[in-house]
């Protein structure tokens, strides 16, 4: 792979200010942002009296603790625009999730938001190893999901050509990517896998694409599949984070020099971490649920929002902005079995040390008689599909999830491109107990 290290004067001067000069803009933002809400958004100020506390108990970046969270419960609760900070005809653009377990969960963006966002992701695929000038094939979903336009405008604001592909037709992205030249590659990781088989059906050798990075969010994935991706296509494979309720993509961003975790956007997201149990706010190092407060939105400020990712805040490396650990699963997808809690990253880690099985997966719970029981869907790699050998890393995984992670699986290895497969955002997870 080649070396991607930004060169000097490549980066913005807030990258590498000091921390004081970052807490001091952040004391500014905040101060202004929880005015902000609570002047012009109805929720905020009855949330905001409901607790006690006004925009001026604001006397450090530590009081932020005083002020009351906000959940994805008050989006569904206040649907379409009712935490909408500024009138509806000030807001440019409009995004939801895709409301499958109730309500969508509406945002809305002002001009100046979209600039800003624009901004970020920018600012992301840079320092992933982005330049301007390069072909840019974002494979992210467009629509009503952040993601593909998210991605769209930052590489246009990058200035690199842009390849708005969306998902999908995993045969035509492979033509698209291999004859308009892509350098750089926007993906979910789980169909980056798919677009890898499709590599390999067509007799391609995927490490002699013209790709050099790949930058995979809007799924939790591991330093395994990263591993795995890197050798597949000799690429670097580079995490970005991001989620509709504080932004979209490009709140953090790994930098391609370490990939040590993302460096958070810091000048524009304030992050805290809380015990996802209390609500506590714990000190940088210690592992619980990830809290965002936006510092520059104007269309939809959000304060304290409970994202449920579980990671940890780390120190600034290749930036002067704090970092946070890969999320290593979310505190409401948690599965709890038999009084295990499991997380599907944890299944992956396993999966990917088994030499005779694709990377591709699903988990399904049932429960046949009175106790839980899970079932992982995987698949054989060409070499390894015979029966015996088929069986033989079905015990393997099992016995290493056993090992591992403390409770028993079925496992069942199908044939080669049998195991349900991603076009954009993976289902790892299907759950077929009763609701009782």
């Amino acid at each position: 792979m080649e070396n991607l290290a930004p060169r000097p004067g490549d980066l913005e001067p807030i990258e590498t200010a000091s921390r004081d000069e970052i807490a001091d803009l952040q004391m500014n933002r905040m101060a202004w942002s929880l005015r902000h809400a609570y002047d012009n958004s109805p929720f905020y100020r009855a949330r905001f009296d409901d607790a006690g506390v006004h925009p001026d108990d604001l006397t450090t970046l530590s009081d932020l603790a005083k002020f009351p969270f906000t959940t994805k419960a008050d989006l569904r609760d206040n649907y379409p625009f009712g935490l909408f900070a500024v009138p509806r005809d000030k807001i440019a653009r409009i995004h939801a999730s895709s409301g499958t377990t109730g309500k969508p969960t509406v945002v809305g963006y002002t001009r100046a938001d979209i600039d800003m966002w624009a901004d970020m992701v920018a600012r992301s695929i840079r320092a992933s190893g982005g330049r301007a000038g390069d072909v840019i094939h974002v494979a992210y979903g467009y629509g009503l999901f952040t993601g593909g336009l998210g991605a769209h405008y930052g590489a246009e604001r990058l200035g690199a050509t842009v390849v708005p592909a969306s998902g999908g037709m995993t045969e035509r992205q492979v033509t698209l990517i291999e004859d308009f030249g892509a350098r750089v590659i926007m993906v979910t990781p789980s169909y980056m896998l798919s677009i890898l088989d499709e590599y390999r059906r067509q007799g391609r050798d995927p490490r002699q694409s013209p790709l050099a990075v790949g930058i995979f969010g809007a799924e939790p994935w591991t330093n395994a599949m990263r591993a795995e991706i890197e050798q597949a296509f000799d690429i670097h494979a580079v995490d970005i984070y991001g989620l509709s309720e504080v932004l979209g993509p490009g709140v953090a961003n790994e930098c391609v020099e370490t990939k040590d975790g993302l460096h958070i956007w810091e000048d524009h997201f304030y992050p805290e971490i809380i015990d996802p149990d209390t609500g506590e706010v714990l000190p940088d190092g210690e592992l619980g649920e990830l809290v965002f407060t936006t510092l520059t939105k104007e269309g939809l400020p959000i304060i304290r929002y409970r994202t449920r990712d579980l990671t940890r805040l780390l120190p600034g490396t290749a930036r002067s902005m704090r970092r946070m650990e890969k999320i290593t699963g979310r505190s409401d997808d948690m599965i709890i079995l038999r009084g295990v809690n499991v997380f599907p990253t944890q299944v992956e880690e396993q999966l990917m040390k088994v030499e005779g099985l694709a990377p591709h997966f699903q988990i399904r719970l049932t429960r046949p008689g009175r106790m839980d029981e899970m079932e992982i869907i995987v698949e054989a790699m060409e070499h390894a599909a015979g029966d015996d050998a088929r069986a033989a890393s079905a015990r393997t995984l099992s016995h290493h999830i056993k090992s591992v992670i403390g409770i028993s699986a079925r496992i069942e290895v199908g044939l080669p491109g049998t195991a349900p497969r991603s076009e954009g955002k993976a289902r790892r997870v299907v759950d077929d107990r009763p609701r009782d």
